[in-house]
């Protein structure tokens, strides 16, 4: 039987979203803009699925705008508040060298169109040193975007400490949370953030959907134009069933995090137990305390990743070497480089996460044949 270890990648919707995006999907068609009874009933069900997010994320419904996902949502964050300052004379923004590439890239972009972007290095376990980005921070610093939780390793970034420190210096924080959502709370009244990215299909939603938070007297300029949607923020008619999904998700997912934790941290120990219980050699990545509870990233000194990866999928067990967005390439993860791992760990490394489906006893036997696979692999 295959079981399914990459929910860091996408997850499988949950059942009761389905059931609550079905009626958008047949009978309730209706385009939300339109002012006759079929757009009203629309209207109705987005602001419903943006009050459900909104809740969430404990945000003023207002202060949300619905994206196709969290790509768009870091795009919309970092490029939309860089240009907005720019005539202000801050045409710099600060990021980390482990992010996502929706905001690598974006950055990359910034700085073909002339702002100065700098990267800032991370320790061992994938985390920013305070002291570099105080250093960075100056009178031309428009944003800074540091992930919540990395995606590859599960590090933690200190987000309340950066939030602070921007604050203090007068510049505008965006986190991209979305793996965090859901597994951690967040609570957008007190963490110390202006733009938080999330997205519907990490949490059991469907995918082409997310959200961007925005906090009140924020700069945003839109990164599409044509129509009055969403406050003129991101225009063009909505994602009605994946807004609808997207918020039925994000109820169960807040409702039940809790129960989600204990069950990821489960999976995730029991998944190191078999794994010592077989002498297998392996080292955790990312930080030993500071981690998100569903990603657990391991590196098999003497194995290759590609060949791992390829010998666990023929054996029914998927999982990743990183990120979905480069999966396919055949390059190192950035992320690990960043860190400064060995060669050894840097080509070895697997990451698995953990989600609906699976519990203790099915990640006991992906673990057992992870053991199997790495013996035969590593055997001399």
């Amino acid at each position: 039987m295959a079981i399914y270890l990459d929910h860091a990648a996408t997850t499988p919707v949950h059942p009761r979203v389905v059931d609550a995006m079905l009626p958008f999907l047949e009978q309730q068609f209706g385009n939300p803009s339109s002012i006759h009874a079929f757009g009203r009933e629309i209207r109705n069900a987005v602001d419903r699925a943006r009050d459900q997010v909104a809740e969430a994320l404990h945000a003023e419904s207002g202060q949300l705008i619905f994206t196709s996902g969290g790509t768009e949502a870091d795009n919309l964050a970092v490029t939309g508040v860089a240009t907005a300052l720019r005539e202000k004379g801050k045409d710099r923004v600060i990021t980390a060298s482990v992010e996502h590439h929706a905001v690598l890239d974006t950055c990359e972009y910034l700085e073909h169109l002339g702002f100065s972007v700098t990267y800032l290095s991370v320790d061992s376990t994938g985390r920013i040193r305070m002291d570099e980005l105080e250093r960075a921070l100056d009178d031309r610093t428009a944003l800074v975007s540091i992930m919540y939780g990395n995606n590859e390793v599960g590090t933690l970034q200190p987000v309340e400490e950066i939030g602070a420190l921007a604050r203090e210096r007068g510049v505008f924080f965006h986190t991209d949370a979305v793996q965090a959502f859901g597994m951690e709370p967040l609570d957008v009244k007190s963490l110390p953030v202006d733009l938080l990215s999330v997205s519907s299909h990490k949490i059991n939603g469907p995918k082409g959907v997310g959200a961007l938070w925005v906090g009140r007297e924020v700069p945003l300029n839109p990164l599409l134009h044509g129509g009055q949607q969403e406050r003129r923020r991101r225009p063009g008619t909505e994602n009605v069933p994946g807004i609808v999904g997207f918020g039925r998700a994000a109820e169960i997912a807040v409702a039940e995090q809790g129960r989600h934790r204990e069950k990821a941290l489960a999976c995730r120990r029991t998944m190191l137990e078999e794994l010592d219980r077989a002498e297998i050699r392996y080292t955790v990545n990312g930080h030993p305390e500071h981690h998100l509870p569903h990603i657990l990233n391991l590196s098999f000194p003497g194995a290759d990743t590609e060949v791992l990866l390829m010998n666990l999928d023929m054996e029914g067990i998927a999982c990743a070497s990183g990120s979905a967005c480069t999966s396919g390439t055949l390059e190192v993860s950035h992320v690990l480089k960043a860190m400064k791992l060995p060669d050894e760990l840097l080509r070895s490394a697997v990451r698995f996460s953990f989600g609906l489906g699976n519990d203790e006893e099915n990640v006991r036997e992906a673990a057992r044949t992870v053991a199997e696979v790495v013996n035969r692999l590593t055997k001399r």
